[in-house]
């Protein structure tokens, strides 16, 4: 019989916080590469090296676990906003948050029901508020700057090729897309 190698168990996660960190990084990238639904909790608790049971003692369920997902990733937004992480940092956080909110909605959980907090968009809205004459015209142009980084995150394809843009780069495309997101939220 085997046992779990040295180097096994050092890279198992030890405590209360160090587990469940681990359980949410993992579910993270998992969500993000193929959703929740096609993510089993043996899974996650392979990914983050722990025993299925502790991710059902730290989550409950699954779908609590989704929710968490989504405010780990909002804070985690918040953070790297409030400290001016660099672009592509940023841009990084953001496809990944992004990612794992439209698997989430595609298959049917209730995303906008499981996250319980949204840092980012408050600080958002924090920034974009003066800009505007009204509360709804400020959360207006947040939700419309939103749904155009969700399109182009996810439909950059298409996007390019239904509308004959295919040479434009990455870069310039990111540029582009950022400059009307600028323009979203400024217009009051």
């Amino acid at each position: 019989m085997t046992t779990r190698s040295a180097s096994g168990r050092a890279n198992m996660p030890t405590g209360r916080a160090e587990v469940a960190a681990a359980i949410l990084e993992a579910a993270t990238d998992l969500f993000a590469e193929r959703g929740p639904a096609a993510t089993s909790i043996r899974d996650i608790a392979a990914r983050s090296n722990v025993n299925h049971g502790l991710v059902f003692r730290h989550f409950g369920t699954k779908e609590n676990l989704v929710g968490a997902v989504l405010d780990h990733l909002g804070a985690n937004l918040s953070a790297l906003l409030s400290e001016e992480a660099p672009a592509d940092v940023l841009d990084r956080a953001l496809d990944r948050q992004m990612r794992v909110m439209a698997r989430t909605v595609l298959d049917g959980y209730p995303a906008g029901q499981l996250q319980k907090r949204f840092p980012n968009i408050a600080t958002l809205l924090g920034w974009v508020r003066p800009l505007h004459d009204n509360e709804i015209d400020a959360r207006l142009a947040v939700a419309n700057a939103l749904a155009l980084q969700f399109g182009w995150r996810l439909f950059a394809p298409i996007l390019r090729s239904a509308t004959g843009i295919d040479e434009l780069t990455d870069d310039e495309v990111r540029q582009a897309v950022g400059a009307e997101v600028g323009r979203i939220l400024k217009s009051g």
